[in-house]
């Protein structure tokens, strides 16, 4: 009974000190005179489409611009559901949904709980990695798979009967590695395949990567224990060390299953494989035509380059015929990878034994043939938009667009609808920080591009900041705010660099209201600047390189992501 008391007093003890850091926490967000943002404008002005009109049978590949990387797809009847990684992005695992695979609608995020899926304190390019999607129509279920790095989640599934309605509470998996994805055969048994380290003792080479299997126990939701089997060593010809054999997908087709793999990394050299079994535990024979997918042949200087494609899924599109989704990128005039790995998509030739990717092994181009009898509706009646188009967001619907994210963390946790638009209630935390940031992300979508926003703002501190950041991570962006020096209020542009900072250019303003803050690309040469009363505009600073919000300059896996920025831990003192 002394025990008992002990523990009940104990728990008592905690809860009550749960609930003054709750509240203690909660103080931290600044509730005062905080930033309102209005009428965004976001304006993409790509050469390539204005080069490349459509036909009324056409439509442009990326399908998905911006950073969509890892695409999977699946389907049930005519319905089409595609997922993508989102690393530390908020919500995880975006979600979207086509008739036809050309018009698609945003459906948000499958991971949408914080309480489910935190990567509060990883870098941008951790969290979510290489999702799979797999309608299983023995027992009407979708299941969606996925690496989680943070919070020791590790491999996860979630599953629903309808994607439109949510997801199921993450399950986690036994099993270490990357790039899981679930198969289901004709007898309804299930099987999982995914990325990983060669035994113990048996790596090879750096990058020698092996593809496993298991059996999965269906009633239980988990892998089979000791049914694992390795069915891919090193890739299609281990003698020539191949590297990151990845992203898997196992499919039957006339009796026979098929395994397609990325390999080469997701660069330069990525490419997209295939190989041939007759059991889903192989052995499993690679096509004599491989890579079925890549742009590492041709000339650097290539005109509308495509390039770093792979990491594909196939499905049978409403025309009865193949296609495929996968990950590619649309380096700017100095090779510079700002938009990220986008998803892209082509037919797929499988009147053969194997599937061949169409025009995949020429230089890809940005049209496509739609299937027969499909309208092109994108960016109208709801449809995700692509090409050149604009985007234009005054923030007076209760339903924010899904295109607006968070970082680490929800953006309910910091956003309010106000009358005047949007209002950020400040965390006492800068975008260079490892946290959950006051930021409201649109991920850059177009090498030339304007975003530009009216802000309603007077800070009171040198503290406080509003305003706009690009970002590729926490260590590589731009923040071009509003703060306050010596009881004066300013304007700054701050670079960071590999995590040192620099004031590229300050002034002093006299705002008498609403401030318009704008950036503009073209290429590489980015131009920040503002105008007091809403309409002449003021270059601040000389045009500055957008190198460091490139994938192949900062690292990792994302594109550039372009915030509303509200902090109340500013560090990015004027001159």
């Amino acid at each position: 009974m002394k025990n008992k008391k002990i523990f009940f007093l104990s728990a008592v003890t905690l809860l009550c000190s749960l609930l003054m850091q709750a509240q203690s926490s909660s103080k931290k967000i600044k509730k005062g005179k905080s930033p309102i943002f209005s009428n965004v404008i976001y304006k993409g002005d790509d050469q390539v489409y204005k080069n490349n009109p459509l036909k009324e049978d056409e439509f442009y590949s990326p399908v998905l611009q911006g950073c969509y990387p890892d695409p999977a797809i699946t389907r049930k009847g005519d319905d089409y559901y595609m997922v993508c990684s989102s690393f530390a992005m908020f919500p995880g695992v975006p979600i979207f949904h086509s008739k036809d695979l050309v018009n698609w609608t945003d459906l948000g995020g499958v991971l949408d709980k914080v309480s489910e899926f935190n990567p509060h304190d990883t870098g941008i390019s951790a969290g979510i990695y290489a999702p799979g999607i797999t309608y299983n129509p023995h027992n009407d279920t979708f299941y969606m798979i996925v690496t989680a790095f943070t919070g020791n989640m590790g491999n996860i599934i979630v599953k629903t009967k309808d994607p439109k309605k949510g997801w199921g509470s993450p399950i986690k998996l036994d099993f270490n590695g990357i790039d899981p994805s679930i198969f289901f055969d004709d007898d309804g048994k299930g099987y999982v395949v995914h990325n990983d380290a060669p035994d113990k003792g048996k790596e090879l080479y750096n990058g020698h990567r092996v593809i496993k299997v298991w059996d999965y126990d269906l009633e239980n939701d988990k892998v089979i224990p000791g049914t694992d089997k390795i069915i891919v060593n090193g890739g299609v010809d281990l003698s020539k060390k191949p590297i990151w054999i990845e992203a898997p997908h196992l499919y039957k087709k006339d009796g026979h299953f098929y395994l397609m793999c990325a390999e080469g990394g997701t660069g330069g050299n990525h490419s997209e494989v295939v190989f041939m079994s007759e059991s889903p535990k192989g052995p499993f024979k690679p096509s004599s035509n491989n890579p079925i997918l890549t742009q590492r042949y041709f000339p650097q200087n290539r005109p509308n380059k495509v390039d770093w494609v792979g990491h594909a899924d196939l499905v049978l599109g409403p025309d009865n015929k193949y296609y495929g989704v996968f990950l590619g990128i649309r380096p700017n005039q100095k090779d510079r990878v700002n938009t990220g790995r986008e998803t892209f998509m082509l037919p797929v030739d499988w009147s053969g034994t194997f599937p061949v990717f169409e025009n995949g092994l020429v230089p890809i181009e940005p049209k496509l043939k739609m299937p027969k009898g499909v309208v092109n509706k994108t960016g109208r009646d709801g449809f995700f938009p692509n090409g050149n188009f604009m985007f234009t967001e005054n923030f007076t619907s209760e339903k924010l667009d899904y295109r607006w994210i968070g970082l680490r963390g929800p953006r309910e946790h910091f956003i309010s609808i106000v009358k005047k638009g949007l209002q950020i209630n400040p965390f006492p935390v800068s975008i260079k920080e490892l946290k959950p940031t006051s930021t409201l992300f649109y991920r850059q979508q177009h090498n030339t591009f304007s975003f530009s926003t009216a802000l309603d703002y007077k800070p009171e501190s040198e503290k406080d900041l509003a305003g706009i950041v690009c970002l590729q991570n926490e260590r590589f962006n731009y923040v071009f705010g509003i703060t306050q020096k010596d009881k004066d209020t300013y304007i700054v542009l701050e670079r960071t660099e590999n995590g040192k900072s620099e004031i590229i250019a300050s002034s002093k303003i006299d705002i008498k209201g609403t401030v318009r803050l704008q950036v503009e690309a073209v290429g590489d040469n980015y131009q920040f600047s503002y105008a007091l009363n809403g309409i002449d505009f003021k270059n601040l600073g000389s045009l500055i390189s957008g190198d460091i919000l490139s994938t192949n300059v900062a690292g990792g896996f994302t594109g550039a992501l372009i915030g509303l920025y509200a902090t109340a831990s500013n560090d990015a003192n004027p001159k």
